[in-house]
């Protein structure tokens, strides 16, 4: 029997003038593991004269995790921070009880064609921290665990695993794996999971079962401590998942809570315009959309 519960597949989606597919939230899977929302950017070449800028917006209840393949980011936000992301580095911002943030192309590449390539992760908070003071972490690539087994290359982008840890500093406990293989290879790493997962394909196939899987799939197991399977000739891959929290999380735009009051709060601070504004960036906002919601 597979251990496979669920096959995902990218959906388009709009974040202004950038297309993205979604592959969380999902309606038959919300989250997976305190995982609650990843967008796949690109790959997307956008030329001299159409910069990506994602304008000052707020979050609140969640961590946000970016990882670019390729490309660069400036990532500012309202404590402050002004940290420009790079393919391999790990930016970690936890928004807790509020924060505001851009990100945009650096300066010195605004007139010049760039590649754009990467994961935007929203990872929710544990109940007693949802309201937390905001925090933000950069980690180098560098930093990130790295090691091989075989032919196969591991990266520790975020959380415990493998009795390794990342100095991404997560607040549940959680993973996520990159997996990368020139060769085709059997992975069996169920012993080193726990909690709900997911696996990713960037890139190549997977093969479970008899059936074989192919990039912009997300396949949610049935249980992470069965996870075996065969990955194939020039893969990359990404194992995410962790321990499921009790209680449900809504979701509303860039708000992620337990608790709908603090997220109808935190929405009509955002149309006064209450929040804190980035130095630097305080012109231009995102306002919060007019469409209906069910």
């Amino acid at each position: 029997m597979s251990n496979i519960k669920l096959i995902i597949e990218e959906r388009a989606a709009n974040i202004g003038k950038f297309m993205v597919g979604r592959l969380l939230p999902f309606r038959q899977k919300r989250m997976v593991g305190p995982f609650i929302y990843i967008d796949h950017m690109g790959p997307v070449k956008l030329s001299e004269r159409d910069n990506f800028d994602v304008l000052p917006h707020p979050h609140i209840g969640l961590s946000t995790l970016t990882f670019l393949f390729e490309g660069s980011i400036m990532h500012r936000d309202t404590l402050g921070n002004e940290v420009e992301i790079k393919p391999g580095a790990v930016n970690w911002m936890t928004a807790g009880k509020g924060i505001v943030h851009s990100e945009r192309t650096p300066e010195y590449l605004r007139d010049s064609p760039l590649f754009m390539h990467g994961l935007q992760i929203w990872v929710a908070l544990p109940k007693q921290l949802e309201q937390m003071d905001p925090q933000f972490f950069h980690v180098e690539k560098e930093q990130i665990p790295a090691w091989t087994e075989g032919d196969l290359q591991f990266k520790l982008v975020a959380g415990e695993a493998f009795g390794k840890k990342s100095p991404v500093p997560v607040f549940s406990k959680l993973f996520m794996i990159e997996i990368k293989s020139k060769t085709e290879q059997v992975v069996n790493i169920g012993n080193d999971l726990y909690g709900e997962s997911g696996l990713y394909i960037l890139e190549g196939a997977i093969e479970s079962d008899g059936h074989v899987y192919e990039p912009k799939q997300l396949l949610v197991a049935k249980d992470s401590t069965l996870c075996e399977f065969t990955i194939k000739e020039n893969s990359t891959i990404y194992i995410f998942g962790g321990e499921a929290f009790p209680e449900e999380r809504f979701i509303d735009w860039n708000f992620v809570s337990s608790d709908k009051e603090l997220i109808a709060e935190a929405k009509q601070k955002w149309i006064a315009q209450t929040f804190d504004k980035i130095e630097g960036d305080e012109t231009e906002y995102i306002p919060y959309p007019t469409y209906n919601r069910k």
